[in-house]
């Protein structure tokens, strides 16, 4: 942390936009340190370990709202650890000469296994709450930035979503000249905080932390420069961090005329996009769906077994006859009984909400697929 504090007050930028800031010490270090260059900055707290999410800027911060994605992997999955996470996006407004900037800054669940990729659902309903996010929350602003660690391949449905759904431009595929890693990566394998098998079917390594924008009104945004870090930072043996910085330069123009209020909704192409990930989302669905009648069934099974030992237990008071067990295996069994059904009771009502946000998405993209099917006939 140090040393990214030591290279953020060298480059002097206008905005900085940090995710996997878990510790709220780190954060008032780098506030600390950084308070004479970023007077301003924000820490989105969320979840039970924190979003990890902060913004430093030279200039005032007006506004700041935090939505918690409502889909975030599963709590009984503590090796991955996402749920405890709270992943969100956070907004910052701010206004620079004149212009009103809506900011935003997320972390998406991570993929884990792309051959058997159980967080796709999850993934997509997040990339989406985010696109809806964006479009309703943005409609004041002027300019529109999104950063933040995507977890997602340029190529990948949920990116080709986020996109096509908001209009944003990757800076990456616009800037107008690049430095860095090759192919924009930035979870490269000379990395040694990167786990290096995970990356065998990709040497280069992979593109998931994301600057994207786009103009609103009567304002023109073009990517002059990005540049990315490259492994160890200078002078050192280790780098700044597992994933490589990104870094962009922006040059912001008012044309004459306002800009179209069209969206790129309107591409056919979106249709695909969006049947894309609506089945994708359906699959995830019949998986929670499943798996919320497996753990229904058993928090019956171990009711019912409840029930039998109660039934045994009022037999023998009723001197009906003996105790059919001895007293501390009986005592075990009714533990493990309780213990089985709070727990595939707590499983069950986590996949009954799992199940409803899942439908809720699906139900918003069949409708966001009939409008898009809709407007051709409009024109």
């Amino acid at each position: 942390m140090r040393l990214i504090g030591d290279v953020l007050l060298q480059e002097r930028f206008d905005l900085i936009l940090l995710q996997e800031v878990w510790s709220e010490q780190d954060y008032s270090d780098l506030k600390a340190k950084l308070g004479g260059c970023y007077p301003f900055s924000h820490y989105f707290r969320s979840g039970v370990i924190g979003s990890g999410l902060c913004v430093f800027s030279r200039f005032t911060i007006l506004d700041t709202l935090l939505y918690q994605y409502s889909l975030n992997g599963y709590p009984y999955m503590l090796q991955h650890g996402d749920w405890f996470c709270g992943k969100s996006v956070g907004l910052v407004i701010i206004k620079i000469s004149g212009i009103i900037f809506n900011v935003y800054v997320t972390h998406l669940h991570a993929e884990y296994c792309r051959e058997k990729d159980a967080y796709l659902p999850h993934r997509l309903v997040q990339a989406w709450e985010l696109a809806q996010f964006i479009r309703h929350t943005s409609k004041a602003a002027d300019v529109v930035l999104l950063g933040g660690d995507l977890n997602m391949h340029p190529d990948d449905v949920g990116i080709r979503l986020l996109r096509g759904w908001t209009g944003l431009q990757d800076a990456f595929a616009e800037a107008k000249h690049f430095e860095g890693c090759k192919d924009g990566c930035t979870l490269i394998p000379n990395n040694c905080f990167t786990i290096k098998t995970e990356l065998l079917p990709f040497p280069l390594g992979i593109r998931i932390d994301y600057i994207l924008y786009k103009a609103i009104s009567s304002f023109v945004v073009k990517c002059e420069e990005l540049k990315t870090t490259t492994g160890s930072a200078p002078g050192r043996d280790i780098p700044f961090s597992d994933h490589e910085a990104v870094m962009a330069t922006l040059h912001i123009r008012r044309q004459r005329e306002a800009a179209s209020a069209t969206l790129s909704t309107a591409e056919p192409a979106l249709v695909d996009v969006v049947t894309e990930a609506r089945t994708e989302v359906g699959v995830g669905l019949r998986a929670a769906q499943r798996q919320r009648y497996s753990t229904g069934r058993l928090a019956v099974l171990a009711l019912l077994l409840l029930l039998l030992q109660a039934v045994a237990v009022l037999g023998t008071l009723a001197g009906l006859g003996g105790q059919p067990f001895p007293k501390l295996s009986f005592s075990l069994l009714a533990f493990l009984a309780v213990a089985i059904l709070l727990l595939a009771t707590g499983l069950h009502l986590f996949h009954t909400i799992e199940v409803k946000m899942l439908q809720g998405t699906e139900e918003q993209m069949r409708m966001a697929l009939r409008v898009l099917q809709e407007q051709p006939s409009d024109g």
